[in-house]
């Protein structure tokens, strides 16, 4: 292999992660469990920001493979790090929470109380 391929498969590569991104983002939610075992609820991801990354990955698998041949790399890389970007700012809250809320950050304090929407109400049994 010579070293000139290397960019014509790293391109391949993104543009696999671009076909990934599009199969996650248009598949359905599918059944949901019966009850979150998270104790926060979790954010949601937008689909239209998915879809956005995925076409920015599209736009950056296409300037590696043009390499510096192809007369549209620089407008190739330019509007995919746009999509990038606005995809990234719809996904912030997301994204966020995937970076920050790691471990014991993740249990909420024993005094606060959180309301979770997919819990049932703890009935107490009396003692007779």
């Amino acid at each position: 292999m010579k070293i000139e391929q290397f960019p014509i498969i790293l391109g391949i590569l993104v543009a696999l992660l671009g076909v990934i991104l599009i199969i996650d983002a248009r598949k359905s939610e599918g059944l949901p469990p019966f009850r979150e075992r998270r104790r926060r609820v979790r954010a949601p991801v937008d689909r239209n920001g998915e879809l956005l990354v995925a076409l920015g990955c599209f736009g950056m698998a296409g300037a590696l493979i043009g390499r510096d041949t192809w007369r549209f790399s620089t407008l190739s890389v330019i509007f995919g790090g746009v999509l990038l970007l606005s995809g990234a700012l719809m996904n912030r809250r997301h994204l966020q929470e995937m970076l920050t809320f790691r471990g014991a950050a993740r249990r909420a304090d024993p005094e606060e109380k959180i309301e979770n929407p997919n819990e049932a109400p703890v009935r107490k049994n009396r003692i007779r």
